[in-house]
């Protein structure tokens, strides 16, 4: 199955959601605004998504001239994955982590914390750059991003079904013979988990792509390897990243620690991603 017909089911089933939470909350007059929401997601978030996800974090943009060596790095990574020079943004923030977003590779933005930039070597740092522009070549992050930006909408859609639900509202079409509260919480629980499933369906086997093509790009598939111990090492150590769950799938390692994340996790077992980095370095010395 090509990546294109992945992308359209996936999307169909996000905006399957949406209209289905809408008919809850407002019957047919909630299913025709649900739709119209779907539709307005889909193609805002293919032009706009990177801008929102960026500004969620505030990240902020790096010119050459405000990191040269990290710049460089960039430039002479991209130029090996024959992609455009993506841009570069900072995102202030102590747990060492990055993403990348942009609906395609002329459009395409790396984003790292100051935390990230602080712990690791340079060969480490050019390690996770790789992965991230790996995304980027891959063109992962079309798909991820506007699932990022709809399971939003599913998650705020939700909790507003489940308090008009409490309190009385909910979907008053009386060709349904009106509304089933204890249904509408239902599906307001149900809702959120599904997007998470779908978004992890997405990214795990995505993960694992973009460490094989990021460890090709950097030279050393050990450079990710070292990288991803240390992420995860420190990620049990400091107070977990200020993310949400709808946008913890677009990271190199998973910023929230604990609860739901850990049964519901986007990405693939860091042990597991480090092992296959590191039987692949002993494939190339041979």
């Amino acid at each position: 199955m090509t990546s294109q017909i992945k992308t359209l089911i996936f999307l169909a089933a996000l905006s399957a959601l949406i209209i289905l939470i809408g008919g809850a909350i407002g019957g047919k007059t909630g299913i025709m605004f649900a739709f119209a929401l779907a539709v307005i997601m889909n193609v805002g978030s293919y032009w706009y998504s990177d801008k929102i996800v960026l500004s969620l974090y505030g990240a902020k943009e790096l010119s050459r001239e405000d990191a040269p060596a990290l710049y460089k790095m960039v430039e002479e990574l991209a130029a090996r994955a024959h992609i455009p020079m993506p841009r570069i943004c900072i995102i202030n923030e102590n747990a060492p982590n990055a993403f990348a977003t942009g609906r395609n590779p002329e459009h395409g933005v790396v984003a790292v914390t100051s935390g990230l930039m602080q712990l690791l070597t340079p060969e480490e740092v050019k390690g996770v750059l790789a992965h991230e522009i790996g995304h980027i070549k891959n063109r992962d992050i079309l798909i991820q991003t506007i699932a990022a930006v709809m399971a939003t909408v599913i998650m705020s859609l939700a909790s507003f079904l489940k308090f008009a639900a409490i309190f009385g509202g909910g979907n008053r079409d009386d060709e349904n013979g009106g509304g089933n509260p204890l249904a509408a919480i239902g599906l307001a629980i149900i809702a959120p988990i599904a997007a998470t499933l779908i978004q992890l369906a997405i990214s795990r086997s995505r993960e694992y792509l973009a460490d094989d093509t990021g460890a090709e790009l950097a030279g050393n598939p050990l450079y990710l390897a070292g990288a991803l111990a240390k992420l995860d090492a420190y990620s049990k150590q400091l107070p977990p990243m200020h993310a949400t769950q709808a946008t913890a799938h677009m990271f190199i390692v998973n910023p929230l620690v604990g609860g739901l994340s850990s049964l519901f996790s986007t990405h693939p077992p860091i042990q597991e991603r480090i092992q296959r980095l590191k039987e692949q370095a002993a494939h190339i010395g041979h």
